[in-house]
């Protein structure tokens, strides 16, 4: 059996169940994505996270 750590999105506390044994919430994956150099998408994000500033310079003018 493979058990992985999972962290309640509420109390923050980490627990090995899919629901939080304190509060009863659900828990994810505290670990963040890997890293890959040939992301495929990679270009698509910068692109989004490009616009999203361009707005945001726009709206706080």
């Amino acid at each position: 059996m493979k058990f992985k750590i999972r962290k309640c999105v509420n109390c923050q506390r980490y627990t090995l169940k899919d629901t939080c044994p304190v509060c009863g919430n659900q828990t994810k994956n505290p670990q963040p994505a890997r890293f890959s150099p040939d992301d495929p998408y990679g270009k698509y994000r910068r692109l989004i996270k490009k616009q999203t500033k361009k707005e945001e310079c726009i709206i706080n003018e």
